[in-house]
């Protein structure tokens, strides 16, 4: 009877409405019904409706009911998934949702992908459509799996301890979507030294030169994941720390990665397209212009206008920090005249201040990593033929299988290795008039050191490997004077 019931009759709590089936609003279960929710003092009003009706609203609160169950599942696998990645330290997780094969997990570990888990299909939408539409705050209001769209998670309670927030970007591929979520540390706690991530003193002491001039502009370079971010939340917190916040420092971001005290972080309006994001980042950076501001940093040069007003909050003065994406510190010259820049303003030693590109290299576990003397036997003939005339082998290590120290990785973190250009005028003489091989012998004659002499530097001391630092920086074949040509 109950069932018969059921059919007849839908009650819903929210609206205080029941639905009465137009055949049998007149039976004995259903006025039996009727009396017993007045006898319960249960306000409602009647409507009369076709069976269709009850059939389709039951169905409607069955499937959201189950959504709601699912999703809410889903949140807790998803920060379980999170908090299994800052115990890595994982700096990326990526989720790759497949028609053609099981969705899968990855933690990115010291720039290496490692596969966590496989799921089925469904699982993998289930969890991607609960990450960006339950626990993302900044976001589309719904997730498209066929478009590209970006989102950040920043409440507490989405995240687990260690971060600050969660940057995520989606995209279609070929047979499913795929999302990858950057996590946000929270390195307050750490030094601002510079030295603490592989900067060398004589290194820092260039840093140093640059933060005194009032005015002009600083460039950091490197590619996605070479830590660039981190190198300029150091530098501005300790301008910060040295001038007891006697200075106003600013910052256009999109969006802000890591929170800095005391300094003003200002976002980027959300943006539909390409061609409005770059609109917003140069509204952003015209209005922090007119904030009064010491020092500026943007967050990223990424296209022509940006970075003609990059250089132009330079001229106007201030000091001016920000990245952009070349393979090397001299490049970023090149790069920026690509972006529209003159020659004759990236070749002005007032203007441009400083130039820095940086990679980063696996430092070995102390515990377990194996001098190469001894190990020689794992490496084919020909990369030792490679290798060995650019290092001293009786001090070179490599990696070892892994230990409990380092979680079986062989790995206990990484080391930045950069190259530094202190423009003066004679330097930017040479650039100007085309005559690269005189400004990079001059660069090395002042102290310049390319990127690839400090990572023999730091394979000489057994703290990388060989063959991985060849990964980030090139052939070690190639030496000061091989760079020259």
């Amino acid at each position: 009877m109950a069932t018969d019931l059921e059919q007849m009759v839908y009650f819903d709590e929210q609206a205080g409405e029941l639905l009465v089936s137009k055949s049998h609003a007149f039976q004995a279960e259903v006025r039996s019904y009727l009396q017993l929710l007045r006898n319960k003092g249960v306000q409602f009003s009647i409507a009369q409706v076709e069976m269709d009706v009850i059939d389709h609203r039951r169905n409607q609160y069955a499937s959201s009911n189950v959504e709601f169950i699912e999703r809410s599942e889903m949140q807790r696998i998803a920060l379980d998934i999170f908090r299994r990645a800052v115990h890595r330290r994982a700096s990326d997780i990526h989720i790759r949702v497949s028609s053609r094969a099981p969705t899968k997990i990855f933690f990115r570990v010291h720039n290496d992908l490692l596969l966590q888990e496989q799921h089925p299909e469904n699982w993998g939408k289930y969890l991607c459509s609960a990450i960006y539409t339950a626990m993302s705050d900044v976001s589309d209001a719904t997730y498209e799996v066929l478009s590209r769209q970006d989102a950040r998670i920043s409440k507490r309670n989405n995240l687990p301890p260690g971060l600050d927030g969660i940057r995520v970007a989606t995209s279609p591929q070929v047979d499913g979507n795929i999302m990858v979520l950057r996590l946000l540390y929270n390195d307050e706690g750490q030094s601002n030294d510079i030295g603490v991530l592989g900067y060398s003193e004589q290194q820092k002491s260039l840093f140093a030169i640059m933060k005194r001039r009032p005015t002009g502009i600083n460039i950091i370079a490197g590619p996605t994941g070479s830590g660039k971010s981190t190198t300029l939340q150091r530098t501005l917190l300790s301008i910060h720390a040295e001038c007891k916040g006697a200075k106003h420092i600013i910052t256009v971001e999109d969006p802000p990665e890591y929170p800095m005290e005391g300094i003003v972080q200002t976002p980027v309006a959300n943006a539909n397209s390409e061609e409005e994001r770059s609109l917003a980042f140069q509204e952003a950076i015209k209005a922090t212009m007119r904030l009064d501001p010491n020092i500026i940093m943007i967050g990223e040069v990424r296209d022509p206008p940006s970075a003609r007003l990059a250089l132009q909050a330079a001229m106007t003065g201030h000091q001016v920090w920000t990245t952009v994406h070349a393979n090397t510190a001299f490049g970023i010259v090149d790069r920026m005249i690509d972006l529209g820049v003159t020659a004759n303003a990236m070749c002005d030693p007032t203007l441009v201040t400083g130039l820095i590109c940086q990679r980063l290299l696996k430092v070995l576990c102390p515990h377990c990593k194996r001098p190469l003397a001894r190990d020689i036997g794992r490496y084919p003939a020909a990369d030792l033929e490679r290798i060995l005339p650019c290092v001293e082998t009786d001090k070179v290590h490599v990696m070892g299988k892994g230990c409990e120290a380092c979680a079986q990785t062989g790995i206990a973190g990484r080391t930045a290795v950069a190259e530094i250009i202190v423009p003066d005028a004679q330097l930017m003489g040479f650039i100007k008039s085309g005559e690269r091989d005189r400004a990079r012998g001059h660069w090395i004659n002042k102290g310049g050191v390319f990127m690839l002499d400090i990572a023999r530097q730091k394979i000489n001391a057994g703290l990388c490997d060989p063959f991985h630092a060849e990964e980030e920086v090139g052939p070690l074949e190639m030496s000061s004077r091989a760079a020259l040509r």
